[in-house]
């Protein structure tokens, strides 16, 4: 009789896997019959195991309801929870499990005289498939909690023992999930715009859409970038405007990417004149001659880009999304056995491209921006001796002993940038041109060389002690 109710409950368990588990297919995009495979094995560790605890053997599959609403709500908030998707810049591709080729098609001139017999070289229009594609790269969101912060959700449904999902009802387990995630910061944003792949370094974990277009060669660059400041970022946005190809010039969806500060310089611009000549009355801080100013908090300083963005398939910035291709996507347990914390554990994958390098435009002043505020030299010499430790653009301290017979000095300061202020004291220096001679007393000297950056918005100083000995 045993083995009998043993059988029917196998039985019964085997149908329920193929159903719940073709539902479970559908989110993970795995083959049902795996699906119902996991959904049957971890139902039996649930049935015939009940008084398991501290144990969760892989969450997303206890019940397909649980495993559809879960997963959906967890990879929509990953994906969405950044500006670049919500305001509708980017095209999303989800299920993208493997490396996924990205239809590039253009709209071209395809009416033409009737022929009876059109040939291959009669066809008109483009649609073309290449090397653009996204290739997933793996992703994982972790993070641990205590599960008492959440008792009032789950303690109702089981009075003793510690947290296990399995003996939680699914919609228990919906909600218990969904506030858990709410503690878990994914970062997607700020990746899918800026992120750099690299094998081993964290925070690398594929090339964002910034990385993309430097990588380009085919993205129209504006050449000479300097910082975007309050004098000169109309004068660039015309440059910007210039290069865009007349054939995106005049859609809807063409964009002006740039940070949160350079989208609030070219506002404080626009407020500053004195009056609204003809020049400007298609300006204002939301749009430049009527092209759509896009400001993102993930976005640098001092880059500015032109595409043509949407959230569909004309868009030229794409990002490929999915739960990984594992049995554990989602996973919940006890962080020690011991202990009292658990963790959260989610695997994707994301991968970021573009389309059209050659209907981009691309301003990047970072590198300009970095040098203008240089207060580096490359050079500091003394004509009395050399520097202890060598000199180092780096290294602000130096020391330097000499005999009681060197009575005097010259410097020679090589600056880094030009347009950096040097100067010795009060004395403004040429750069790499040595100073008029100074005198040097007996016993300690201090000898100050300052640099302003080009900018004007640093100074820093190289700072030398001179000791000449007693007579």
């Amino acid at each position: 009789m045993k083995r009998f109710k043993f059988i029917m409950s196998l039985f019964t368990m085997l149908l329920l896997s193929v159903f719940s588990g073709g539902a479970f297919a559908a989110v993970l995009g795995v083959s049902p019959l795996l699906a119902s495979g996991a959904v049957l094995t971890l139902g039996a560790i649930g049935s015939f195991f009940p008084q398991m605890t501290g144990v969760l053997p892989m969450a997303v599959v206890v019940t397909s309801a649980y495993a559809g609403e879960v997963l959906e709500d967890l990879l929509v908030r990953a994906t969405t929870g950044n500006e670049i998707v919500t305001g509708g810049h980017i095209m999303v591709q989800p299920n993208c499990k493997k490396d996924f080729i990205i239809p590039r098609l253009r709209v071209g001139k395809m009416l033409q005289r009737r022929k009876e017999q059109p040939t291959e070289s009669d066809s008109k229009g483009d649609f073309t498939i290449d090397e653009k594609k996204l290739n997933p790269k793996d992703v994982m969101a972790f993070t641990t909690f205590n599960p008492r912060a959440f008792e009032d959700i789950w303690r109702p449904f089981q009075p003793t023992g510690n947290l296990v999902f399995s003996q939680l009802p699914s919609n228990v387990q919906t909600t218990l999930l969904t506030e858990l995630a709410k503690i878990v910061d994914f970062e997607l944003g700020g990746l899918y715009l800026n992120c750099e792949f690299h094998e081993t370094e964290e925070g690398k974990y594929f090339d964002g859409i910034i990385t993309r277009i430097m990588a380009d060669n085919d993205v129209q660059r504006v050449a000479n970038p300097v910082a975007l400041q309050q004098s000169n970022i109309i004068a660039k946005l015309k440059l910007i405007r210039a290069l865009i190809p007349k054939a995106v010039k005049k859609n809807s969806n063409l964009k002006l990417f740039m940070s949160v500060e350079d989208s609030e310089t070219y506002e404080y611009e626009l407020t500053d004149k004195p009056t609204k000549g003809a020049d400007y009355t298609n300006m204002n801080p939301e749009r430049f001659k009527g092209i759509q100013i896009v400001a993102l908090a993930d976005w640098p300083k001092d880059v500015i880009v032109a595409a043509v963005t949407s959230s569909g398939k004309d868009s030229n910035f794409w990002v490929g999304v999915n739960l990984a291709d594992d049995a554990e996507a989602i996973q919940i347990d006890k962080l020690t056995n011991s202990g009292e914390k658990y963790f959260f554990k989610m695997l994707m994958k994301a991968d970021t491209n573009i389309v059209f390098g050659e209907d981009i435009v691309l301003y990047d002043g970072r590198d300009a921006a970095v040098a203008a505020g240089s207060t580096d030299l490359n050079d500091l010499e003394l004509s009395i001796g050399d520097l202890i430790p060598a000199f180092s653009a780096g290294t602000k301290e130096y020391t330097l002993n000499v005999a009681n017979a060197v009575d005097s000095y010259t410097v020679t300061a090589t600056g880094s940038v030009v347009g950096q202020v040097i100067k010795l004291g009060s004395t403004v220096l040429t750069t790499g041109v040595a100073s008029a001679t100074k005198n040097l007393a007996v016993g300690e000297n201090i000898i100050n060389v300052s640099v302003k950056s080009k900018d004007g918005n640093a100074t820093a100083t190289y700072q030398v002690l001179v000791t000449r000995a007693e007579a």
